[in-house]
């Protein structure tokens, strides 16, 4: 049967939002999953936080403008992360979890669904790498030919329910079929030649039975996200994954019934209405007339990041078209006059109803500027009105979209004043001071190719080895130890004036002494100071820097429970004083030992801040190197011979489009020569990059010319590792050995399995040992056992080389 007709299965609202953030506006759901953790409190006091913040997101959406009647508010909660929430839906979790199903149904329990986001014992947890191109971290599923997949989990329905009793017709959110399938691995156990999307026809199966519990409910719309369609990155040929999502939605959209299809069918109603969407970017040459020739009912298309198709478009004739204008991925105010005549220029394309979205779900911007309110007297409060004016969080999106939806059914005249608003915060920015410094932009127009080159690798490398005298093997950590109670309580008396500045720099001085008297008990080579005094890898630079501000409450969802405060780049970027020195040099006192100088890279501080969008990305990122190179500067000229500067989110920013790829390598790689280049060969630089799949950035890691590379590796078990040995990768490697992103504590024999599987696919003279990621969020108890195995493995290989 087709629904292909003049009128949609059911009325699509006029405006909506793809998603909201969920971890609550003081991260509720943090707090109340991680003392679930702890033991504080059970499965049945989660569930009711839970339950209550979602309603109170339901009720803050209708107030902000969305419809309570219409599924115009999306069912977007999560406990940890939306690709697990279908692991858990369709029972398809790997085979060293399989006692976690229940018996009779398949389902996951709390417990269950967070082991397979951890790990226990010698059960690792499943890999964590990026969503696409944010800051935001999904869990990769491991499929084989005998996972089990079935509709085992009712939580979106119970979940549906509840808000209806609450007076709100939501509609359901997940991520679509042929995503969740091309984002998956192929598990250990799988055969020779076997893809996840083999199994496309099980899993769809089990998304028709979920679709038909959901409309036994009188679900009206459900929302499945098909990111695949934006980006041609994935190990799946475009035309099979085309293939793909017309056999899905030919199977859920065609072969299932909606309930306007025929009022007296026996099978009317098997499913609620379909909206698709594709954000993150331009859909495929194509991929919008293939939606379109399926018997779904909405689309929604990302207009920020992508373009307006050309049309007509065939097959849109009996559907809507969502236009994602509002940016989901940032928090600039839009111009909403400029944004509707986006809207507009989509009526050509023939669609039969057009409606104002998002571009992306609002998961990856904070909750509400008005949490912002400034006052020059009070700490944390930081943004001033002028700023603020700038800027759109999570509920002023809402409002945005309700603002257009509205000019598209009244008239531009029903919102003459908010137009005139935004047009007014946008010309304000333009203008502002701080936004354009003649001097920064001067520096950076003298730079020449020199700036961006250090000598010869054979060179430094001597040199380095001469200063250093590592043996063979070197053990360190990436920076940060665990943050205790008693650090972050002394960190908030001071940043809230309760706490003198001597008696502050007293107390961190303390936890460095402890740090590195640690470290020495543990046998490290190269120490670290730990990182007390830094709330932040970002932020904390961002807050000593020109043309940054941060925010009191503008928490982000990272992964799982883990919440960062993205600082806001709005201005020309400068360092007005030195930032770590004082700390580096402390630390290398009360040693004999190297210590490593640690800074955050200009990529990851652009990827993890959100960047002003008036200029080019790498005029941005460069202005941010110049600002380290001078702090690099300064600590080689304190002594320090290592200075680490991390690059975690290399892989982040990396464009979806391949052809879009070298042009982002060339300024984000030159942009770190340019912070690294001033050093003398005898310093030892160093970087550090995780949460990546490294494959298609190889050759930038090269490029970055840094002595040592430290990349996470632990829960790929060093796939990164032959793949840097044929790229003839020949400087300084330390694969990660340790998951810092599972409490688990790894045995000595893993720990000296990983190490040996890194010694055998490269020259045993470039591995360093050491965990995959900074400490900072684990405890003592996890991490010093975890170290003192990770030095008893470096020790035995070392003794066998």
């Amino acid at each position: 049967m087709s629904t292909t007709s003049t009128t949609p299965a059911a009325a699509f609202p006029g405006g909506t939002i793809l998603g909201y953030p969920r971890i609550g506006r003081r991260r509720e759901l943090k707090k109340a999953v991680e003392s679930f953790w702890a033991g504080h409190t059970d499965a049945v006091d989660l569930e009711v936080t839970a339950g209550a913040l979602r309603r109170e997101t339901a009720r803050r959406l209708v107030e902000r403008g969305l419809n309570p009647d219409d599924g115009s508010v999306p069912g977007s909660f999560s406990y940890y992360d939306q690709v697990l929430d279908v692991v858990a839906l369709l029972g398809a979790v790997p085979e060293r979890f399989r006692d976690l199903l229940d018996d009779e149904d398949g389902s996951l329990e709390l417990d269950g669904y967070f082991t397979v986001a951890r790990g226990r014992g010698e059960d690792a947890p499943l890999e964590m790498t990026k969503w696409f191109d944010t800051n935001y971290h999904y869990l990769v599923p491991e499929i084989s030919e005998t996972t089990p997949v079935s509709f085992a989990d009712h939580r979106i329905v119970r979940e549906y329910a509840e808000a209806k009793e609450a007076g709100v017709t939501t509609r359901p959110v997940l991520v679509g079929p042929v995503t969740f399938l091309a984002l998956s691995k192929a598990a250990d156990e799988a055969g020779d030649g076997f893809h996840p999307l083999d199994r496309l026809d099980d899993v769809v199966a089990a998304y028709a039975d979920l679709l038909r519990a959901l409309a036994a409910v009188g679900v009206p719309w459900v929302q499945l996200d098909e990111p695949a369609l934006v980006t041609d990155s994935l190990d799946v040929p475009a035309e099979r994954l085309h293939a793909a999502i017309a056999s899905a939605y030919r199977a859920l959209a065609t072969d299932l019934a909606t309930a306007t299809d025929d009022a007296d069918s026996e099978d009317s109603g098997e499913r609620p209405a379909i909206l698709v969407t594709a954000p993150f970017g331009g859909l495929h040459e194509d991929a919008l007339a293939l939606l379109a020739a399926t018997d779904v009912d909405a689309i929604a298309i990302d207009l920020v990041k992508g373009a307006v198709p050309a049309g007509p478009v065939p097959g849109l004739e009996g559907k809507t078209l969502v236009a994602g204008v509002i940016d989901g991925h940032n928090v600039w105010r839009a111009d909403l006059a400029a944004k509707l005549d986006a809207v507009e220029s989509l009526r050509g394309l023939g669609a039969v109803a057009l409606a104002v979205g998002t571009s992306t779900s609002l998961l990856h911007v904070p909750h509400d500027v008005e949490d912002e309110v400034y006052d020059q007297h009070a700490a944390g409060t930081t943004l001033d009105p002028r700023l603020r004016d700038w800027l759109a969080f999570a509920d002023q999106k809402v409002g945005e979209v309700a603002t257009l939806a509205r000019a598209l059914t009244d008239g531009r005249a029903a919102v003459e004043d908010a137009l005139a608003a935004s047009s007014a915060a946008v010309a304000s920015r333009a203008t502002a001071a701080g936004v354009v410094v003649p001097e920064v932009r001067d520096r950076a127009a003298a730079l020449t190719d020199a700036d961006f080159a250090r000598g010869p690798y054979a060179e430094r490398a001597a040199a380095q080895a001469a200063r250093l005298n590592l043996p063979p093997l070197p053990t360190t950590t990436i920076g940060s130890f665990p943050q205790t109670p008693e650090i972050r309580k002394a960190r908030a008396a001071w940043t809230k004036g309760e706490l003198a500045d001597a008696d502050y720099s007293a107390a961190m001085r303390e936890e460095i002494g402890r740090v590195v008297t640690l470290q020495e008990e543990l046998g490290l080579d190269v120490l670290v100071h730990g990182e007390p005094e830094r709330n932040d890898m970002v932020q904390y630079f961002a807050e000593q820097l020109d043309g940054f501000a941060v925010t009191a409450n503008g928490w982000v969802q990272s992964y799982g429970s883990r919440c960062v405060r993205p600082p806001i780049l709005w201005g020309d970027v400068q360092r007005p004083a030195p930032i770590t020195v004082e700390w580096s040099a402390y630390t290398a006192s009360l040693t004999d030992k190297p210590v490593k100088g640690m800074l955050t890279g200009p990529v990851t501080i652009l990827a993890w801040s959100f960047v002003r969008d008036d200029q080019p990305l790498g005029d941005t990122a460069n202005q941010v190197g110049l600002a380290l190179r001078d702090e690099i500067a300064d600590l080689e000229a304190a002594g320090i011979g290592i200075v680490q500067v991390d690059e975690p989110a290399l892989r982040e920013l990396l464009p979806l489009r391949r052809a879009d790829q070298p042009a982002y390598l060339d300024w984000s790689v030159g942009s770190f020569r340019l912070a690294t280049s001033g050093v003398q060969a005898a310093t030892q630089v160093h970087t550090h990059l995780c949460y990546s799949e490294f494959g298609e950035v190889i050759g930038a890691i090269d490029g970055l010319d840094a002595d040592v590379t430290s990349v996470e590796a632990a829960r790929s078990r060093m796939e990164i590792v032959p793949e840097l040995a044929d790229a003839g990768y020949s400087r300084g490697i330390g694969p990660g050995v340790y998951d810092i992103h599972s409490p688990r504590v790894p045995s000595p024999a893993e720990v000296t399995e990983l190490l040996t599987l890194a010694v055998k696919a490269i020259d045993p003279a470039l591995v360093w040992v050491n965990p995959d990621c900074g400490l900072k969020t684990r405890r003592y108890a996890e991490v010093e056992p975890a170290l003192a195995h990770l030095v008893a493995a470096a020790r035995e290989v070392r003794a066998t080389l």
